[in-house]
């Protein structure tokens, strides 16, 4: 069996798949990373060795997403729970005021944590048909005095995926891009803040990356904790304390890796062939069902369901005994779900859509 037979394929929302190159790479350098007689887990955040690997992480970021001179890369530890909090602390600067759309669940604590610091109005939502489509919001859906408008541009759980991006009419819009921050190539310039959890498409758990328009930056009220200060983080280099080395210097070692597969546009093309590919098999099975307005399908959460709570049970309990794992739907829906993150291969989706067919032949 090959080593890649040897791991599952991990259909996990997150922390997933991670390209097996770099994970191999990191083995061979764990203890002595590139001759330096030490570990990246046991280096010191200023010395020259971590500094090379963290300045290399922001370039390479910044080179496949294109990210414009006027914005700023931090790496915050905190993951994108955290954002929730720091957003409407750093950017509630005149007004007092924001704007969010409501498209699931993470959207919503978003905005639940938000309303602890401002004036919060949900513009939008589609909770009137559990979170199946994304809301579809005009300029004038907007206060014209907003802070900013918020968005989850993904979402995770219900599997849908904005196919537009709102017109907020000049005010900042602020995106939550946990679930597919490098599936596809994005106009950073349109967003005044856009941030990631790394543990799906990235890296290990543990940060966030924020990338944030610098006419944004500096605006936290005194009484905001330091660490929840944007600047702070921007005018130290993402190394105020002591960063989650590790998972920078991953993310780092990922951002190289699509940059020598040549770049998220190649990658978007796998991911929408991937997911064509199974969200066709489900369209046209007679037992499965995808319960998401087409048109706003997420290409890397793919949520299906046999409308039997018991058999959907069955099912991943059996894909998992066949060395596909992590097929259970978020606990708070249930069903199925598959996240065919950027380093799932073709293969998984293959045996995926195989055992989908042995498994409903066996079931009918």
């Amino acid at each position: 069996m090959s080593k890649e037979r040897e791991r599952a394929y991990n259909f996990s929302a997150g922390p997933s798949m991670l390209p097996l190159e770099v994970i191999e790479d990191a083995a061979a350098n764990l203890a002595n990373y590139k001759g330096c007689g030490e570990s990246v887990m046991e280096m010191s955040h200023r010395s020259a060795e971590f500094k090379a690997i963290l300045e290399d992480a922001e370039k390479n970021l910044r080179d496949i997403l294109d990210i414009p001179d006027n914005y700023k890369v931090m790496f915050i530890q905190g993951g994108g729970t955290l954002q929730f909090a720091m957003i409407p602390l750093n950017l509630l600067r005149k007004s007092g005021k924001a704007d969010y759309i409501i498209s699931g669940t993470w959207a919503k604590k978003a905005a639940k944590e938000a309303e602890k610091f401002g004036d919060i109005k949900i513009v939008a939502s589609s909770a009137d048909d559990t979170f199946s489509y994304i809301p579809e919001v005009k300029r004038e859906d907007f206060r014209p005095d907003a802070d900013y408008v918020h968005i989850t541009y993904n979402n995770t759980i219900y599997g849908t995926h904005y196919p537009y991006i709102p017109d907020t009419g000049g005010i900042p819009l602020v995106a939550d891009m946990s679930s597919c921050i490098l599936s596809e190539e994005i106009d950073v310039s349109k967003f005044g803040l856009i941030y990631a959890g790394v543990q799906k498409n990235i890296a290990p758990s543990g940060i966030a990356i924020a990338i944030m328009r610098e006419d944004l930056i500096g605006f936290a009220k005194d009484n905001v904790p330091t660490y929840l200060d944007y600047k702070i983080h921007a005018d130290n280099g993402s190394t105020y304390n002591t960063p989650n080395c590790f998972a920078i210097y991953i993310a780092g070692e990922v951002f190289k890796h699509i940059k020598n597969m040549g770049g998220i546009a190649k990658l978007h093309e796998k991911n929408v062939e991937k997911a064509k590919k199974l969200y066709d098999f489900i369209d046209n099975s007679g037992l499965y069902k995808c319960p998401v307005r087409e048109k706003d399908r997420s290409l890397m959460n793919v949520v299906f369901i046999t409308g039997d709570a018991d058999l959907d049970k069955k099912f991943v309990a059996e894909a998992k005994a066949n060395n596909m794992h992590n097929l259970n739907g978020h606990r708070s829906i249930g069903g199925m779900r598959a996240s065919i993150y950027n380093a799932m291969p073709m293969e998984g989706v293959d045996a995926l859509i195989a055992f989908m067919k042995k498994f409903q032949e066996e079931n009918k």
